[in-house]
């Protein structure tokens, strides 16, 4: 990254944040936005600004009638689509968050807790036969996917396609049209592919979030099939590439620093406060703030402190292999590729 110039007191460059790069590189660029101005132009794709400092950061926010919702990637700036209920705002943002709420809080989380950990402990055992993987491609990608399927009532034998939509949609390669076009083909695919469910489950309720959803109203109406697959759609981004990024920066750090992995395998119960610090140090907004604060914050904590405690009662020691090399790409700030570690059998 080169600031191309500098017009008054926001800097401006030119920066495909989206690039495959050695992991690392993104959150050093970060530092020295932050340092260099609290506000930067970027011109990549439509355009758009960078606001780098937390109090900044927070007050945006918390902040939702200056700063909409109503476009949320730097691809498409006037959408045509909606991601509800994250590109929704006022009372209708309102109306879907008090609806799911209950669906995402901690006694919720608890009831998934013995699908979620039997599905972690399924994975790992595997892995741990092998005294080696790629972290990303046979862990963190595949259990995080997996629990959206069980969350949304889905077979998990659509786990490979799912996954392969997730990349079009949330990592960039090509060209920036290049890129949308994939974005939108995969983003049709999901749609067609929910829309079957959405009928389904009107003839056949299941005890999952898509049959519950169907109950929700909106300004005293049932909501619309164009809407609840919409929802579909978010429900689907949300939880894989947060959760699966800040696993590999998680495992990263700890097969590197054996004394930190050592102290959670002897006291498991710093797990939790340990993914608080992984996830940003305190008081952190990783899971954001104001209004569209994440949803689904409990279930994620709750994905995370499984796989750490899971993980760590079966492979304990492991290390980065030699020649790993680590990359990101895309918006998340983790790992996206080559994270190798391996351990004794």
């Amino acid at each position: 990254m080169s600031t191309t110039e500098s017009t008054g007191t926001c800097p401006v460059m030119n920066f495909n944040h989206y690039q495959e790069m050695p992991f690392g590189e993104k959150i050093d660029l970060y530092d020295g936005l932050r340092d260099e101005a609290p506000v930067i132009r970027n011109e990549f794709a439509n355009g758009h600004y960078i606001v780098t400092r937390y109090d900044d950061i927070l007050s945006v926010y918390q902040e939702p009638e200056t700063f909409s919702n109503q476009a949320v990637t730097v691809f498409n700036p006037n959408p045509t689509y909606r991601w509800i209920p994250e590109m929704l705002d006022g009372d209708e943002h309102l109306q879907w968050r008090r609806q799911l709420g209950p669906h995402f809080s901690p006694k919720a989380v608890e009831r998934l807790e013995d699908k979620v950990r039997s599905r972690a402990v399924s994975l790992i055992e595997d892995i741990a036969k092998r005294g080696s993987c790629d972290f990303m491609q046979d862990f963190a990608f595949q259990y995080p996917s997996f629990i959206f399927l069980e969350l949304m009532g889905l077979p998990f034998e659509d786990l490979d396609q799912f996954m392969e939509w997730e990349h079009d949609i949330l990592h960039f390669s090509g060209t920036a049209e290049e890129t949308a076009k994939r974005r939108e083909d995969a983003t049709n695919g999901v749609n067609a592919y929910f829309a079957k469910i959405i009928e389904q489950r009107r003839i056949e309720p299941k005890d999952d979030l898509v049959t519950k959803a169907l109950s929700f109203q909106i300004d005293g109406k049932p909501v619309n099939d164009e809407d609840l697959g919409a929802f579909c759609l978010l429900m689907f981004m949300a939880g894989l590439d947060t959760v699966s990024a800040t696993l590999g920066t998680i495992y990263y750090h700890l097969a590197l620093h054996q004394d930190d992995r050592q102290r959670l395998v002897d006291n498991p119960e710093l797990i939790p406060t340990a993914i608080e610090e992984f996830v940003r140090p305190n008081n952190h907004i990783g899971f954001g703030a104001g209004p569209h604060r994440c949803l689904g914050s409990h279930l994620a904590r709750r994905e995370l402190k499984i796989a750490m405690e899971e993980w760590h009662r079966v492979i304990p020691n492991y290390r980065l292999a030699e020649g790993s090399a680590p990359t990101e790409a895309g918006a998340q700030l983790g790992p996206s590729g080559n994270v190798i570690l391996e351990w004794d059998v």
